[in-house]
């Protein structure tokens, strides 16, 4: 897009990308209630998928959050009973984070969840059309990941 071009038309795909991002969020998070999760918890499943056990500070930096955010997560997570905290044995001033059977028994579930919010909003378009439009966010992404600067975390 050329910068000459009027400054409507130049927010349009950011506006776009960020409403399709939102809706499907939203879509979702409302779909997993039903299972007593939330959209937010995403990261930390993902994170966690395959029985990892990480720090909270690991989990801050994978999800992009500052660390009271992510401690504030983990409590709630661990108050509803999807993680579970075990002192680490290299640092004694640190736990490790990991998903109880509660929560490995709701990916699933989950999964589906999120892939048919992902159907429903791909609709109508054919197998190239989307496999093209994941090409365009790819190269959105990238775009944007090298004109970011560095977060130190």
């Amino acid at each position: 897009m050329e910068l000459s071009e009027p400054w409507e038309l130049q927010v349009k795909s950011a506006r776009l990308i960020n409403s399709a991002a939102r809706g499907l969020a939203r879509l979702a998070d409302t779909r997993m209630r039903e299972l007593g999760l939330r959209i937010g918890q995403l990261p930390v499943f993902v994170a966690l998928k395959g029985g990892a056990r990480l720090s909270q500070r690991d989990l801050a930096r994978i999800a992009g959050v500052e660390q009271p955010s992510m401690a504030a997560l983990l409590a709630r997570m661990e108050r509803d009973g999807l993680v579970r905290r075990e002192p680490d044995p290299t640092d004694g001033r640190s736990s490790l984070v990991s998903l109880t059977a509660v929560a490995m028994e709701n990916m699933r579930p989950a999964r589906a969840i999120l892939a048919q919010g992902n159907q429903e909003a791909l609709q109508g378009f054919s197998a190239e059309e989307i496999d093209r439009f994941v090409e365009m966010l790819e190269r959105v992404v990238a775009n944007l990941d090298a004109a970011a600067p560095e977060k130190k975390n």
